[in-house]
């Protein structure tokens, strides 16, 4: 079964990410109380996700223990490819989205992490980011289906 392991935000940009039990998706403009939350948000950028397995991987390659939320994604997804959902809807619990694109790890998030090779490893493994089509609750353990 596919679920939702962590969820994370951060109100300021370049702030620690925190990890809570649920979090409120507004249709159109994000995650409230997230960074990117704002009016008529880019529907590319309104949520993120990223697999634990890929993160789990790294760690064993590496021999690194960074942890999940540090990756700085909103929801930490176990059980699901989310590369193949691109263009796909998927409902997380009782919330729809959109897959638009891949996540690219950018050059902060290698700074921040203090790996020189996380642009590399993660470049088809940095998640997915997506439109949120329906405002509610998403919360750690909440099923992932495919539509």
């Amino acid at each position: 079964m596919s679920k939702v392991l962590k969820l994370g935000i951060t109100s300021k940009f370049g702030e620690k990410i925190i990890n809570v039990q649920n979090i409120e998706v507004v249709q159109g403009r994000g995650v409230l109380k997230d960074r990117h939350f704002s009016e008529n948000k880019n529907k590319r950028e309104q949520i993120s996700l990223i697999e634990s397995e890929n993160i789990d991987y790294y760690n064993n390659k590496s021999n690194t223990k960074i942890p999940y939320i540090n990756f700085r994604r909103n929801i930490i997804t176990k059980g699901i490819k989310l590369n193949d959902l691109v263009g796909k809807k998927i409902i997380i619990g009782s919330i729809e989205l959109l897959a638009h694109d891949l996540c690219r790890p950018c050059k902060r998030l290698q700074e921040t992490l203090g790996f020189n090779d996380i642009i590399k490893e993660f470049l088809l493994k940095g998640g997915l980011r997506c439109e949120i089509i329906n405002s509610g609750k998403i919360s750690v353990g909440d099923k992932i289906t495919r539509v």
